[in-house]
């Protein structure tokens, strides 16, 4: 019944609405403007001297007509800003208009004067407007608690409109990858673009989505990363190049997890590791120093708590081994093969889902994120990698069981994974056979051979350190959002119907 008298007057607020635009089009006016000239941003325009002529414009979200006088505030990219409609200054007839034919959510353009009212807000005394767009559905009145949330990931404009929050956290996001951007030009990298869709799902540990390529009865793969791609670029003589990439991960999703998310690749010759560790630390310290003002922020852990993190440099550097030996007493080295190494994990009492089907590298990296990750909340470089986790890095030249690679944590989440990149095609394409013999084992985030790159590699590849990083997940640090489809602006959901 509450639902059917909530249609019911919605359906009335819309019809008066379409008799609106009658009375518009009556006037002369076409109810859906082409353009509009303005001199200023409301936010701009608040920043004026007081008498100050502009042309402003936006969305209409609070009207009050108190006869001889009217207020409306007006929203646009940059803040929302009064309108004050005088009889005396537009006209008697004008003014009375003006209140008949507009509605919570359309578009107008004002021209007056900036003035400052009896209780002190800046605001503009309007001697003309012009009306720009009509809407026919009226704004959500609140948006709040768990109820909503799905509506607000399906109904994003109207989540953008009615919360300033949401407004300015996806602001961040545009300013975070701009600012990495020129970060990345500063220090004499070129951007690059590579293929979404390849022959092979290399790049990554990961299941890949398929699909059918029509033109040549081919299936083909969306890119898990696009590292493969960047590598051969290396090869072809770029020494400094990055990517700012969408990707796609066909596997599960929770809060810290997103089957398609945007991906920052980059790739640096004659570096190792450990320089890229030096340029991580000052390209977050300088770029989030610049946006947020202060390396020391509050965000939410894996228990709903908000915790301080600091990220000022320098960052903890510690090893796989010392770290799986600090939280379980697993001395991972003892343990060559899987089968050994599973029977010790048993022995601790430490329970991994679907550990049968894991090769020794996704089993040791599933330990980990079980017993060391989730204590981890000011950034970590998490360093030496066992060889069988990075089928993509570098040996080390004292330890062959391990790699020059490291991943960055902070606040339980991996926000960065980067290595001295594998350079030597015959021990590439043994790590790939591996891969493959995993795979077949029930491994699916095993990795694909790729004959294509291996036969790259055979023409040269220089000394190169490679390095990738979720902007999701460290948006969502930044934010105090503690699922990422908050930093996704319009996130896949199941239709309704």
């Amino acid at each position: 019944m509450d639902n059917n008298n909530s249609k019911n007057k919605q359906l009335e607020e819309r019809n008066e609405r379409v008799r609106k635009i009658e009375m518009i089009k009556e006037k002369g006016v076409n109810p859906y403007a082409e353009r509009y000239e303005r001199t200023h941003s409301l936010e701009d325009a608040k920043k004026l001297d007081l008498g100050s002529e502009v042309s402003v414009a936006g969305r209409i979200v609070l009207s009050r007509n108190m006869g001889k006088m009217g207020f409306c505030h007006i929203l646009d990219s940059s803040g929302k800003i009064q309108l004050v409609l005088k009889a005396d200054e537009m006209g008697v007839e004008e003014q009375k208009s003006f209140f008949k034919i507009i509605s919570i959510g359309d578009f107008i353009g004002a021209k007056g004067e900036v003035f400052k009212t009896q209780k002190g807000e800046i605001s503009v005394l309007v001697k003309e407007y012009t009306f720009l767009s009509k809407a026919l559905r009226p704004l959500p009145e609140k948006w709040h608690g768990l109820s909503d949330t799905e509506e607000k990931y399906r109904k994003r404009y109207l989540d953008l409109i009615s919360n300033r929050e949401t407004f300015d956290r996806f602001k961040l996001k545009s300013d975070f990858i701009w600012e990495l951007r020129k970060f990345y030009k500063e220090n004499g990298f070129d951007e690059l673009e590579t293929p979404v869709l390849s022959n092979s799902a290399s790049g990554a540990l990961a299941k890949p989505f398929k699909t059918h390529y029509n033109s040549l009865d081919l299936d083909v793969y969306l890119r898990i990363a696009p590292e493969i791609y960047l590598k051969e670029a290396i090869i072809g003589g770029f020494d400094k190049i990055f990517e700012v990439a969408r990707v796609f991960r066909n596997e599960g999703m929770d809060p810290s997890h997103l089957q398609e998310f945007t991906m920052i690749e980059h790739y640096c010759a004659y570096w190792n590791f450990e320089d890229n560790m030096d340029f991580t630390e000052k390209m977050f310290t300088e770029v989030i120093g610049k946006l947020i003002g202060d390396l020391k922020i509050e965000t939410y852990n894996k228990n709903d708590e908000l915790i301080e993190v600091d990220l000022s440099a320098p960052w903890r550097r510690v090893s796989f081994r010392e770290l799986l030996l600090e939280d379980c007493g697993i001395d991972i080295d003892q343990f060559q093969d899987v089968e050994s190494l599973r029977e010790a994990i048993k022995e601790k009492g430490i329970k991994i889902e679907d550990m049968e089907k894991l090769g020794r590298g996704n089993l040791i990296d599933s330990l980990y994120k079980k017993v060391s990750r989730p204590k981890l909340v000011d950034p970590v470089f998490l360093i030496n990698h066992p060889i069988d986790l990075s089928p993509l890095a570098r040996k080390n030249d004292k330890n062959e069981m391990i790699t020059d690679r490291f991943q960055l944590i902070i606040n339980g989440w991996e926000i960065v994974n980067a290595y001295s990149e594998l350079i030597d095609p015959v021990d590439q394409r043994e790590r790939f056979l591996k891969q493959v013999e995993a795979k077949k084992m029930g491994d699916e985030e095993a990795m694909d051979k790729d004959d294509d790159y291996l036969e790259a590699m055979e023409y040269g590849v220089p000394p190169v350190s490679g390095w990738g990083m979720g902007v999701e997940r460290i948006l969502a640090l930044l934010t105090k959002q503690k699922n990422l489809r908050d930093v996704v602006l319009f996130p896949l959901l199941r239709p309704k119907e």
